[in-house]
């Protein structure tokens, strides 16, 4: 518990004092955001706002995680293991994707980046190697970082993916969630407010996990994970890099994450899903990430059928995704920041529940 602790002020301590310098350094260079002409007005006062704040967030994350790693050496500890290197390469390989398109977007002066195309591909060779690395690397258990297996609160055993489908899998969950939190990101503190929840619950999920290790002598309920404790460090020092950067990113925003913040987190997510054997869980515990995906699809798919049919496409919301409805529906940005935070909240605690039901039932 010490560990997860020091990882937390860490990887806190370093978000906090490093963002406003991440900030001076982006104004002093240009490096501002470009806001979507066809978006609500109320955003054209952003344009000029530093972006890619996210490398403060990723790089709290691995000095968190890091410098705990060294003061447990120093104690006589154990060094990184896989799971956790794993799952910083995700993250990391995600946000350099991400830098490149908010790279881009300043470059081009425009608010579109990397062609989606171009992302795509990013998105398919980090997860395709993350989900191919966590096959390998087993312990003297046997275990690897990811399982084979489907897994809602731990592996289903009647659903098994075999090693091709598995990093498949991990494609499609890697790209929808960092795609997912990517779309979250409108609004100043949303997604870093509401990805700091998740990331808090699957410290929380790694913990007692690694509480309740399998290991050599198996009881009931156990959890054959490979290194809950190091996740543990990474969820931790992930959401204490959030909680940093939110200080300087809630409304009015002195920086934005951008796509470098927001997929580097969403991938994480995926990865922590992957490797504590929760990935149907993360739908629930992202329920937010989820509803706002939902609504960009249900928006462009019914604009297109309605536009086959009719030759006029029609919109169900005012704008997608969901909270740009809201935002042209007259709601203050604040109110709709405050109010996406409580579903978020909401659907952690949901998904939390579902897990610790799970591990009271099982003894």
């Amino acid at each position: 518990m010490k560990t997860i602790l020091i990882a937390t002020l860490v990887s806190l301590v370093c978000s906090i004092l490093c963002t406003p310098l991440v900030v001076a350094f982006f104004r002093r260079r240009g490096f501002g955001q470009e806001i979507r002409s066809d978006g609500p007005q109320t955003h054209l006062v952003k344009r000029g706002t530093p972006t890619m704040g996210g490398v403060a967030i990723v790089g709290s994350t691995v000095v968190g995680y890091v410098v705990t790693h060294v003061i447990i050496a120093i104690n006589g500890g154990g060094g990184p293991n896989a799971s956790g290197l794993l799952l910083l390469f995700l993250m990391v390989g995600l946000g350099v994707v991400g830098f490149l398109d908010d790279f881009i977007k300043i470059r081009k002066q425009r608010s579109l980046g990397l062609r989606a195309r171009a992302k795509f591909g990013g998105q398919l060779v980090v997860a395709v190697l993350f989900g191919v690395l966590a096959l390998q690397f087993r312990n003297h258990l046997g275990l690897t970082p990811a399982s084979q297996r489907l897994s809602f609160v731990r592996d289903i055993p009647a659903v098994g993916l075999g090693a091709v489908g598995f990093v498949v899998l991990s494609y499609v969950i890697v790209a929808a969630s960092s795609n997912a939190v990517n779309l979250t990101d409108g609004l100043d503190g949303l997604a870093a407010g509401a990805s700091a929840m998740v990331l808090g619950a699957f410290t929380l999920i790694a913990f007692l996990q690694y509480r309740n290790q399998c290991g050599t002598n198996p009881v009931g309920g156990c959890y054959t994970v490979r290194d809950p404790l190091d996740v543990a460090l990474v969820a931790a020092a992930a959401m204490a890099a959030c909680f940093g950067f939110l200080w300087w990113n809630a409304s009015p925003a002195q920086i934005f994450m951008g796509d470098t913040g927001s997929m580097a987190l969403g991938g994480l997510m995926a990865g922590l899903a992957v490797v504590t054997h929760t990935e149907l869980l993360l739908a629930v515990l992202g329920g937010l990430f989820a509803a706002v995906t939902l609504s960009d699809v249900i928006q462009i798919g019914w604009f297109k059928i309605t536009r086959i049919r009719t030759g006029t496409g029609r919109r169900v919301f005012r704008m997608a995704p969901l909270h740009h409805h809201f935002e042209l529906g007259g709601w203050e940005e604040t109110t709709i920041i405050v109010r996406f935070w409580i579903m978020s909240g909401l659907a952690v605690a949901f998904g939390m529940g579902l897990f610790y039901a799970d591990f009271i039932g099982n003894g």
